[in-house]
């Protein structure tokens, strides 16, 4: 059974790792790979990477991509968004702290905007207008 607006939004914006597709050349399947996103009710999802990441090029060239987040407890659901790239801005310690605390618990995110600040490197934020949804809740399977 599809999902409600307000179902699909509510569940989009729950803490899940999505996996992110985006086309990166014509003659093989998209790109798909995990990450963490953002996104709140009636705005847009966001996904935090290194500028230069196989992923932000071929985002970045093709202008739009879509994201997927599913669950399989308590019954079967996903959310599918695709939609175009509204912006893509540098990443900032307020960016990486707004994502980090979506994910970890309080006493793990210094840590990890360390571990970020050090190993990962600079990041950007790229903003996705969702305009196409396909979601879904097949009940307990």
């Amino acid at each position: 059974m599809s999902l409600s607006v307000e179902e699909r939004e509510r569940f989009l914006a729950e803490p899940r790792v999505g996996a992110l597709s985006v086309i990166e050349r014509t003659d093989r399947a998209p790109l798909t790979i995990p990450i963490w996103y953002h996104y709140t009710p009636g705005g847009e999802l966001w996904v935090h990477t290194a500028p230069d990441s196989r992923k932000a090029r071929a985002i970045e060239a093709a202008g739009r991509f879509a994201l997927m987040v599913e669950r399989t407890e308590p019954t079967v659901r996903y959310v599918s968004v695709e939609g175009p790239v509204t912006r893509i801005e540098p990443g900032s310690p307020e960016l990486s702290r707004t994502m980090a605390a979506r994910y970890l618990p309080e006493d793990k995110v210094a840590g990890f905007l360390e571990y970020e600040r050090t190993q990962i490197g600079e990041q950007s934020a790229i903003f996705m207008r969702p305009e196409h949804w396909l979601s879904a809740d097949l009940g307990s399977l």
